[in-house]
């Protein structure tokens, strides 16, 4: 079975919500009562960088967390709650539960899911590995708990370079899934010959190499960030290339007073908090001048709201559920790559995932 020969389901991007509009007064009546709902309920909120800015501000305010897929998992299994409340995308609640089985784990709406995942149905994908059963297989972080379940590594976007370097020096033939853009990166840096599942992320798809040149033209002294699920030709302008913590770790550190950034528009919440002074530019999409259904904005991410946060929590339901033969599958590749980056001193939470 050859990945050209594979016939995946079409994904279908919904239009990016549109909730009502809340007053000042009328965010601060409904955060504090969120607030209280997660003390009564020994319940902590974990906020991905692509989520609304007021969802990352309430999961500061309220003592969770804001981070990538992976440390919003981690710092779960850190917390004495027994109820984790995740705002982002279905895949990142069912990480929080592979890693956290004992602690009920919710979400705003189960149908916030991701086009990785979606492109990567499990059944196609234990029949592609399974036609190669020489080959070690690799998952990104962003793929369902069966998928995962089937893989023997999975990775984050910042340490898939070290393992996959580790593995080709171990004479292992490579397996990649899901996301083709971040594999061809891993690929033409390490030199590794990676047998290549075609999926890709739908904002990420949209960022365009002409429309950068020409907004680079006009900022000439800004420096360029991209996460590596863009295409080639979006990467190749970049000054820095990485994960959501290390492009918002550029913004802080780099002396360039503009950025130009090449990722999820969520991510310029937590961008400007680290550093207010700094210009933030969105990179061109397709939308440029017209109708996007993207947009540098993850309709999914977007189901995230302050309206049903507070839903969820009165009433109980989008609960996740693993069943227990998948969720021991698939905690072994997790806490695979984690002991490798214990192992080799790479810092996974300054590396984290999309």
């Amino acid at each position: 079975m050859k990945p050209e020969s594979l016939k995946l389901p079409k994904i279908v991007v919904p239009e990016h919500p549109q909730w009502p509009s809340l007053s000042d007064q009328e965010k601060q009546a409904i955060k504090a009562r969120i607030r209280r709902k997660l003390e009564q309920q020994n319940a902590v909120l974990v906020a991905h960088y692509y989520t609304d800015a007021e969802l990352q501000a309430l999961a500061e305010e309220s003592g969770g967390c804001v981070a990538d897929s992976l440390e919003m998992a981690r710092f779960g299994a850190a917390q004495s709650a027994q109820t984790l409340v995740v705002c982002g995308v279905r895949f990142m609640g069912e990480t929080s539960k592979i890693l956290n089985p004992e602690k009920r784990v919710i979400m705003p709406d189960l149908g916030a899911t991701c086009s990785l995942d979606e492109g990567c149905p499990a059944d196609q994908f234990t029949a592609f590995c399974d036609a190669h059963p020489d080959h070690t297989v690799v998952v990104y972080a962003n793929t369902s708990a069966e998928v995962k379940a089937r893989s023997d590594w999975v990775v984050t976007s910042g340490i898939a370079l070290p393992i996959v370097q580790h593995l080709a020096e171990q004479g292992k033939k490579i397996l990649w899934g899901p996301d083709r853009h971040l594999g061809s990166y891993v690929q033409r840096l390490t030199g590794v010959e990676m047998l290549m599942w075609p999926g890709s992320c739908v904002v990420h798809e949209e960022f365009k190499a002409v429309a950068l040149e020409r907004i680079r033209r006009l900022h000439p002294d800004a420096a360029v960030l991209v996460h590596p699920e863009s295409p080639e030709n979006v990467i190749q302008q970049a000054d820095v290339i990485g994960s959501t913590t290390a492009l918002i770790k550029a913004v802080s550190e780099m002396e360039n007073r503009e950025f130009i950034v090449a990722t999820d528009g969520g991510i310029f919440y937590k961008m400007q908090q680290m550093a207010p002074d700094k210009v933030l530019i969105e990179a061109p999409t397709a939308g440029e001048g017209a109708t996007c259904v993207s947009c540098a904005h993850c309709p999914w991410m977007g189901m995230n709201s302050l309206q049903n946060l507070e839903q969820v929590l009165d009433s109980g339901e989008n609960e996740i559920h693993i069943d227990e033969a998948v969720r021991a599958r698939a905690v072994i590749p997790i806490q695979r790559m984690l002991d490798f980056a214990a192992q080799q001193g790479v810092g996974m939470k300054d590396k984290g995932n999309a």
